[in-house]
């Protein structure tokens, strides 16, 4: 039997011509440095507000691989708003959920939440080339935006009002003036290097080597996890289905392996054939591509720095556990775009990327104090942690109690409660609060011709006001509020959008009796949606005239007084379990190496004298039967026991 490959191979571009700039030309608006999803995002957003874009890309096609291949709803969200979500759509494969191994034994079954009115799926997987691609085309398509291939960065000089940028082409040196550039040339950046600044964080100690092969199984799509499976004993091995029968396969590399030797191709499809055979594989494969990571949880201290402007891997690097690297970057794209542009169209003060550096730095902390999680369990990097984790997994196997632990947690919209742009609310307000994000959801609008529709798809690109069961006094204060904010940021839409209300003209009404419940709103409220569907305030409809000033000074007034809410909701149970892991795993790295075991016996009789004997000879007995060569220990507890 033969296997025929469809392995995606990106187009490849002529090199770019281009003359320098002359120092009596006007400086270019904006020149972004990278073409990957972040950059090309950005370009894409701000074209959308009518500034014209250079972007300056090293390679001459997209990447080549699959890279980043889990997109969330949230990136959908983004996608859809910047003009190529159906595209993306029509290529991509969704998930909702994924299952965990220990050994052969699972021990985590987890789904994605999937509503009713969700109009998205949690989770699509395509690679990050195709991906890619479909972004380039929809630049070719814009005349605001002009892609130079293989033009690399060389070095850059800055001003006051302008950076000077030389450039490698085909042609020899170029020089380009720009107001403002925003680099984005992912995680080696080389406009890092030259402004002189260095990441900052945790570099972990796994190490991982990744490949695609196609492969014509009939496997469900679903994120597969392995810990220590007999296929590859202290492993970890992670699988994804891909459209076109490509997967994705991950592997640990254990500690004492030689990196080099293990990347080598004969290396892999040896590892490769383990598993599949042990999965019980008759089906023929080809190794299509591969490559190698390590997982770090590193920033910038600041993402703006004078007139240059740092979005994607350029700025921050998480741990790919939960998939948040690429799902991140865009949400840096729409925060970028918006603030930039109303600060190019004179429309707000520079402070306002403050804002921008503030928001996406932050959003790089909740996701790192999620990934960091993911990453302890899946490639722990010390005795402590690797001691806690292989116990979490044992226990797992009878104990579904603590399968939450393993879970990957799973990328979400961050919030930005801590914002300076953030407007405070009053304590105990509860639902959608300021700072967080607007997700979208089925919706039916109202009137001589109704149609379902979406939030996103009524609301546009921009700002939108949405009035919560307005009377006719408040739904015509809702359509000039919206007016007068469309004119104070022009060329930025403004959209008035009324739920349960008077309908006026130059609002759109909508029928979405659940919204309001949803939202957590109380009838005359309006809630202010940002461009990149962020919530930016709620306010009685009297209140609006306050929202262009606080736009244009970058600070809200009385400036944010809400607490950040946790990354994921948690029981108390769950928390307990959460925090015995985490400092467990801190207390075993801190004993001696000789008193691990005395350590681990004296926490026993302690914890042990503050239960019942009952509860002690029960825990007991759960931890021996998950033990290796669990019933003959077992039956040795149950005797003393008894």
């Amino acid at each position: 039997m033969t296997t025929v490959s469809t392995y995606y191979q990106p187009r490849k571009y002529p090199a770019s011509t281009f003359d320098s700039m002359q120092p009596a030309d006007d400086a270019l608006p904006v020149v972004v440095v990278g073409a990957g999803p972040v950059g090309m995002a950005t370009a894409i957003g701000l074209a959308q507000r009518g500034i014209p874009v250079t972007i300056i890309e090293a390679g001459d096609q997209v990447s080549f691989g699959s890279r980043a291949i889990c997109i969330s709803r949230h990136s959908l969200e983004a996608a859809a708003r910047l003009g190529y979500g159906d595209e993306l759509d029509e290529i991509v494969l969704p998930w909702v959920g994924g299952r965990s191994f220990y050994r052969d034994k699972q021990v985590l079954h987890f789904r994605m939440p999937l509503r009713d009115f969700d109009v998205r799926p949690p989770m699509i997987n395509v690679s990050q080339s195709e991906y890619e691609q479909i972004v380039v085309d929809a630049i070719e398509r814009n005349p605001l935006i002009t892609l130079h291939w293989s033009a690399s960065i060389a070095g850059i000089l800055r001003g006051d009002d302008e950076v000077t940028l030389e450039i490698d082409t085909a042609d020899g040196k170029r020089h380009l003036r720009a107001r403002w550039v925003v680099a984005a040339d992912g995680g080696r950046s080389r406009m890092r290097e030259l402004a002189g600044l260095r990441l900052e964080g945790t570099n972990y100690e796994g190490r991982y080597v990744i490949a695609d092969i196609h492969w014509e199984s009939e496997l469900p799509a679903e994120r597969m996890v392995w810990f220590d499976p007999p296929s590859n004993p202290g492993s970890t091995i992670i699988m994804h289905k891909q459209p076109g029968n490509i997967w994705r396969i991950d592997y640990q590399l254990d500690p004492s392996e030689d990196a080099e030797i293990e990347t080598r191709e004969d290396a892999i499809r040896a590892r490769i054939t383990k598993h599949l055979d042990w999965l019980q594989n008759d089906l023929p494969w080809t190794l299509e591509w591969h490559g190698f990571y390590s997982a770090r949880a590193l920033a910038l201290r600041d993402f703006t720095h004078d007139r240059i402007l740092f979005a994607g891997d350029a700025a921050h690097l998480v741990p790919i556990f939960g998939v948040r690297g690429l799902n991140s970057g865009m949400e840096d794209a729409e925060t970028l775009a918006w603030q930039l542009a109303a600060v190019i169209h004179g429309n707000a003060e520079p402070a306002l990327l403050d804002a921008y550096s503030a928001e996406r730095h932050h959003a790089w902390e909740q996701n790192v104090a999620n990934a960091g999680k993911s990453t302890l369990i899946m490639s722990p990097g010390s005795h402590g942690h690797r001691t806690t984790r292989d116990a979490v997994l044992a226990l797992a196997v009878d104990r579904p109690e603590f399968g939450h632990l393993i879970n990957p947690r799973q990328s979400s919209a961050t919030h930005a409660r801590l914002s300076p742009l953030t407007w405070p609310v009053a304590a105990g307000l509860t639902g959608v609060l300021p700072g967080d994000p607007v997700e979208d959801r089925r919706v039916r609008v109202a009137g001589d011709s109704p149609a379902e529709s979406s939030l996103n798809a009524v609301r546009g690109n921009g700002f939108a006001l949405l009035g919560i069961g307005l009377d006719a006094t408040g739904s015509a204060a809702l359509a000039a509020a919206a007016a007068a904010l469309g004119a104070a940021l022009a060329p930025e839409s403004v959209r008035a959008v009324l739920v349960d209300g008077a309908p006026v003209d130059g609002v759109t009404t909508l029928d979405a009796p659940d919204l309001a419940d949803a939202l957590g709103a109380t009838p005359g409220e309006v809630f202010v949606i940002r461009p990149d569907s962020l919530l930016l305030c709620r306010v009685p409809v009297g209140e609006l005239s306050g929202v262009a000033d606080a736009l244009r000074t970058g600070s809200a007034p009385d400036g944010p007084a809400v607490p950040a809410r946790p990354a994921e909701a948690l029981t108390a149970d769950e928390q307990r379990r959460e925090n015995v892991w985490l400092g467990l795993s801190a207390a075993l790295d801190q004993a001696g190496e000789s008193d691990r075991e005395g350590f681990l016996a004296r926490l026993a009789l302690l914890l042990g004298s503050q239960v019942g004997h009952r509860e002690f000879e029960e825990a007991v007995a759960a931890a021996a039967a998950a033990a290796p060569g669990a019933s003959s220990v077992v039956e040795e507890v149950e005797h003393v026991a008894g």
